[in-house]
């Protein structure tokens, strides 16, 4: 079996900035007043929940012989976990965490064939499995502006993304059959640009829009992933409520290798709910 894996990563940083994010909501809830902020902004908040998308995935996996591709594919609804959590600074600025993780494993016929010049040609024939893991965090600095009902925010900072992708198959290459295995994990830390506009139609009901993108050109490890979602926060408590939206994710991912470049797309769209506390 052909392996190509990076160095495990460390589960305490993954989630060093949400506790620090946590902690210090909790201090900022405890200190003294401060101004009223927009109705359409919490002092802090968190929230817990799942995006329930419906991915469209293409995946390409070098191996010494060549690519294994798997061409456009759908591999069925599935649920993400997800965690965001915002903390305001004084009336107008603040910082912003986002996390989920998308993972999926798809079984079905490949047919892949990939020329190797002279060397001849690999082809993919019956069935192949293609199994894939995508983690997402980013935290950024944001600028509210505005102070009534409506409020328009930018904001700015860095995102981690690490992606793992493995496959196996049966092919040949030059009329000699046998088993390809191969997988490629590497993980990058990309800026990060933001936007966003929450407007409260009362202090308990308020709807919001988000857009975000990732950006990284260069490294061994590059490509990008563009976030859009848009919903509705209600408050049937004045700390707990309930959070409705729909949104769109793009995720195009691409690992260089001496011998070829392996690639990861995924498209996915979909509602997501969370339970929100606000403080």
């Amino acid at each position: 079996m052909l392996s190509l894996r990076s160095r495990p990563f460390d589960w305490t940083a993954r989630f060093g900035a949400l506790g620090a994010l946590v902690g210090s909501g909790f201090l900022f809830a405890t200190a003294p007043a401060l101004a009223d902020p927009s109705p359409a902004l919490d002092r802090f908040s968190f929230s817990v929940g799942g995006f329930n998308a419906d991915p469209k995935l293409n995946a390409s996996l070098a191996t010494p012989y060549g690519s294994l591709q798997s061409g456009d594919i759908k591999p069925g609804r599935v649920t993400m976990p997800r965690v965001t959590a915002d903390l305001l600074l004084g009336d107008s600025q603040g910082i912003s965490f986002d996390y989920y993780r998308y993972k999926r494993d798809y079984d079905g016929a490949l047919n892949s064939n990939t020329s190797l010049g002279p060397f001849g040609t690999l082809s993919a024939v019956g069935n192949a499995n293609f199994n894939t893991k995508l983690e997402f965090a980013k935290l950024s600095y944001k600028w509210w502006l505005g102070s009534g009902n409506t409020v328009f925010g930018l904001g700015a900072g860095a995102a981690y993304y690490r992606a793992t992708l493995g496959a196996s198959a049966l092919a040949s290459v030059n009329g000699q059959f046998g088993t390809i295995e191969r997988s490629s994990s590497d993980n990058a830390i990309a800026p990060l640009l933001e936007i966003g506009v929450r407007h409260a139609i009362t202090p308990d009901l308020r709807l919001f829009a988000d857009a975000s993108g990732v950006w990284k050109s260069s490294g061994r490890f590059h490509g990008n992933i563009y976030n859009a979602s848009a919903g509705v926060e209600w408050f049937p408590v004045k700390n707990v409520g309930v959070v409705l939206s729909y949104g769109v994710t793009n995720i195009d991912l691409t690992r260089d290798s001496d011998f070829a470049d392996s690639r990861l797309k995924v498209r996915l769209q979909g509602p997501s709910a969370f339970v929100k506390a606000r403080f």
